[in-house]
């Protein structure tokens, strides 16, 4: 029962959750379009990564201490997932996205030329994972969504 009244991995769980929900209606309000796929996706804004480990470091810090070694655990982790989703994991999908215009075009050239273009989208190609990574206004937006999220629900529930 111990896991129900877990503060910090409840504040995480939800800041993903969250992050991941709004996907949804930014991405219709740049596009006009509903994307229920954005939910389970990776990559987009805000950063649910970003969110859980600044909701885990909050609600360590508010339950322990900015001086505890579980806050300095957290923090750390918290740095080094920010920083992978900005560089790595940003980086291979630019790579992911280079790579599936080279496949496009090499498509185009060969003998399915003439049928192309009524071909359905899915069939055309199998797609890498371009939307990996995150932008860094992105990773802040989901910072500060985990940050302000804990705040709320510790005000609320203690």
């Amino acid at each position: 029962m111990e896991l129900f009244t877990n503060f910090p991995l409840w504040a995480a769980l939800t800041a993903i959750a969250l992050a991941q929900f709004i996907k949804v209606p930014l991405q219709y309000i740049a596009t006009r379009q509903f994307d229920w796929t954005l939910i389970t996706s990776t990559g987009g804004m805000p950063s649910s990564h970003s969110g859980a480990v600044t909701a885990l470091s909050t609600a360590i810090a508010l339950q322990y201490g900015l001086d505890s070694p579980l806050f300095a655990i957290c923090a750390i982790f918290g740095i080094i997932v920010m920083f992978d989703a900005t560089g790595v994991r940003w980086h291979a999908g630019e790579q992911a996205t280079v790579l599936n215009r080279l496949v496009t075009d090499f498509n185009k050239l060969t003998d399915n030329m003439k049928t192309w273009p009524e071909k359905e989208e899915q069939e055309k190609r199998k797609e890498l994972k371009e939307l990996l990574g995150h932008q860094p206004i992105e990773v802040f937006f989901g910072g500060l969504l985990g940050i302000v999220l804990t705040l709320i629900l510790h005000a609320v529930l203690f």
